[in-house]
């Protein structure tokens, strides 16, 4: 659905150009077309995200490459890294959101979400700068299921270019019906590369908009704001200004 605004048409998540259907890949999708603060809009086929690469058949790698990739921000650890290697489709910089033994690191959603914001601060704000630097963009945000990492990133660049917090929820529940394990393979695939149990591996493939506007709210009441969030996380006040510059049209 799509709707003028002035002269500017805006796109909301059911925009048929929004998911982009490529065999080995089950959530890859734009996230422009977003409505933003003050007037404007987040410009189309600028920045992407989606689920781990490796399924991609030549095709599908030549249709990302056709993309005009800059930039590929992958936040799996090393260890999914290495299981599942990326094809080449842009500069691929690798930045781990989760390090370490993993102890602590809780299973449910909420916990996991609340963990990424409290401890993983550092690691969002070096992915997130990455895409602020002069030609970074076009550019590529993934993880292994394009939901959860990548979801809290695409939300905070979402809301530091100040798309409403309601789509920026509508926009990370998209992940929810693409991963949907009565229509899709994701469950054997993600149980398979993590080995999780079945189960806890279908829990996980939710998500709940009011899980990430519970992050945005808990992002606001640790750090004033979302910019303030990622100023003290390692971003500059001219990275984020350029980010804007070449996000919104």
């Amino acid at each position: 659905m799509t709707q003028t605004v002035g002269s500017i048409e805006v796109a909301y998540p059911d925009d048929p150009r929004r998911r982009i259907e490529l065999a080995g890949l089950l959530n890859f999708r734009d996230v422009g077309g977003y409505p933003v603060a003050g007037g404007g809009s987040v410009r189309w086929r600028t920045l992407f995200r989606s689920d781990a690469l490796h399924r991609l058949d030549s095709a599908g790698v030549a249709a990302v490459t056709g993309l005009g990739l800059r930039t590929v921000v992958d936040l799996r650890t090393q260890l999914e890294a290495d299981y599942a290697p990326s094809p080449v489709c842009g500069r691929t910089t690798h930045i781990p959101v989760l390090t370490g033994d993993f102890q602590g690191v809780p299973l449910e959603l909420d916990g996991l979400y609340r963990y990424f914001v409290d401890e993983c601060g550092g690691q969002i704000g070096a992915a997130i700068a990455e895409l602020c630097g002069d030609g970074a963009l076009p550019a590529l945000v993934h993880c292994s299921a394009g939901k959860d990492r990548t979801g809290v990133v695409i939300a905070l660049i979402l809301a530091a270019l100040g798309v409403p917090d309601e789509l920026i929820a509508a926009d990370y529940a998209l992940s929810g019906l693409y991963l949907d394990p009565d229509q899709t393979p994701a469950i054997g695939q993600l149980s398979a590369s993590t080995g999780l149990d079945e189960e806890l591996t279908r829990a996980l493939l939710s998500s709940p908009p009011e899980l990430i506007l519970g992050i945005l709210d808990r992002v606001r009441a640790v750090a004033g704001s979302v910019d303030g969030y990622l100023l003290g996380h390692g971003l500059t006040g001219s990275g984020l200004a350029r980010l804007r510059a070449a996000l919104i049209v």
